[in-house]
Formats: C-alpha cells, structure tokens, sequence
C-alpha cells in the first residue's frame, strides 16, 4: 500500500458519518478518514458488518461507532444523524457511499428491482443529505459560527457517461447522485457555505463488486484499453475522499472526480460479449 500524501492529523476534530462504510469502498473512506483524525460513525443495513468494521477501527485507536440502518427509510437517517451527534456533539462529514448493483438486462427487471436501486442510491442520498443539514451548515448545530460549513461526498459512478450493458437501474440511479450532487452544491454551497462534492469510480479491482458482476475474467484485456493500463484500488478513491473532506478541498465544490479510468469503448464490447455467453 502506498503511504499516504496527507498529514495524519488533517482532519483531526472532525466527526464523519459514512453510510455503506462497514465494507468495500465505504470501509476504505471510513478507514482513512480515520487514519487521519477524524471521528467515524457508520450507518448500514447488515448489523454483523457494521459491528465488524467499527471493531477494527476501533482497534487502530479510531473512534468510531456504529448503526443499523437503511438510508431508503426516513426514520432511520433521523436517527441515525442523530445519534452521531449526541454521541460526538458534532457532524462534519457526510459520505453517502450506500449503493446496490446487479446485472440484469432491461426487458428482465422489474419495476420493483429498479426502484430499489433508485431508493437506495438516489432517495438514500438525498434524505441523509437531507437530515444531516441542519448539523452541517455554518452556525448549524454543533458548530462554532465563525468557521465554515461542513462537506457533503457523495460516491457515484461512471457507467451513466455512456452507456453499460444490463445496468440500466445503476445507471440512472447514479446520474441523478450526480443531478443531487451539483444542486445541493449550488444551493447550499451559497445558503449554508457547505460543500457538496461527488467521487466517481470507475472499475475498482479490490471489491467485491468486480466478482459479483463478473468482470474480473475480463480485466486483464480491459486493461490493454485503460490509459494507464491498470484499474483502481479503493484506496485511490479514499485518497480522494481525503483530500476532498480537508481544508486542501476548501475551494471545490460539485466536482465529480474521476478517480479511477472510465469505462471504454473496449470493456463495454468485452462486457457485451461475456454476459451474451452467460445468459445463452
């Protein structure tokens, strides 16, 4: 692992609120917010992983705690937000890396699978964003008024830029991640000096994800058509949410970065070709 560019203490005193961090991408962002000072809360759905990842946490001498919690219910991101409060008497950072993904082609998913994506990735953003506000915002709750307001990430995606194949529910929930992103980041960037950024990954080859989309038999020749002939780690994307939730990122807001290579022409064709066989 390559060591990390920013100083250890560069978030020191800052509280972080992660949901979807007790794994993949989301434990990665948690571990390194961490790393770096800050404190971490986790909110998710499976209760054995969310203990699991506030227990390593804890055992590198980060506070952290945990939450069962699904971001699809109101009720659930009120309580959640504010019981991080209660427990750290601040809110600094909220990163909405909550998603699901499956494939399945267009004329095979149903109404309801598309909806659920939606509800998670889309909805889920946009409540605990939504909940978090009055905590974030300068002057808001917990918060000295004479400093600036807090940051919003929020994990998106490169499949909408074009086009994938069977993933049209993960495209269309990520696109309005982006849409959510860049309106909060207008308006309460200009109300409640909160800065609102994106991160969008390309293929990350340490998740779990690139198994269970089966794509990693693929990689090795999708790599030949990669500007950098490699794929992404998680993390290059936490490096990012790093940098992005630091006084270094004070002056960008609604930047979706592109962390790691998007999608070719070249995967696309490759990916078209491995899910014909797998469906024949």
């Amino acid at each position: 692992m390559v060591e990390s560019p920013f100083k250890p203490e560069i978030l020191r005193g800052k509280v972080a609120l992660l949901t979807g961090g007790g794994s993949g991408i989301g434990y990665e962002i948690s571990l390194q917010l961490g790393k770096h000072g800050a404190s971490i809360a986790i909110m998710g759905r499976r209760k054995h992983v969310v203990d699991s990842a506030v227990s390593s946490l804890n055992s590198l001498g980060i506070p952290a705690i945990g939450f069962e919690g699904d971001v699809r219910k109101r009720e659930d991101a009120i309580r959640v937000v504010e019981s991080t409060f209660k427990h750290f008497g601040r809110l600094d950072i909220l990163v909405n890396a909550a998603a699901g993904n499956f494939l399945v082609p267009s004329e095979d998913l149903s109404s309801n699978g598309f909806r659920t994506v939606m509800d998670i990735d889309s909805v889920g953003t946009f409540t605990m964003c939504h909940e978090a506000l009055k905590y974030l915002k300068r002057g808001g709750l917990g918060k000295d008024p004479s400093t600036a307001g807090g940051t919003i990430i929020n994990i998106s995606a490169t499949l909408h830029y074009t086009a994938t194949w069977y993933q049209i529910h993960v495209s269309a929930a990520k696109a309005a991640v982006d849409s959510i992103t860049r309106n909060l980041a207008l308006e309460w960037g200009t109300d409640y000096d909160i800065r609102v950024n994106g991160i969008a990954p390309g293929p990350i080859g340490d998740t779990a994800g690139m198994s269970k989309l089966g794509l990693e038999g693929i990689l090795s020749k999708a790599m030949e058509k990669m500007p950098l002939f490699k794929v992404g780690e998680k993390w290059d994307i936490a490096m990012a949410a790093v940098y992005l939730a630091s006084d270094a990122g004070s002056f960008l807001a609604t930047t979706i970065q592109q962390v790691a290579e998007i999608w070719g022409l070249g995967l696309q064709q490759l990916q078209r070709f491995s899910a014909r066989v797998e469906l024949s």
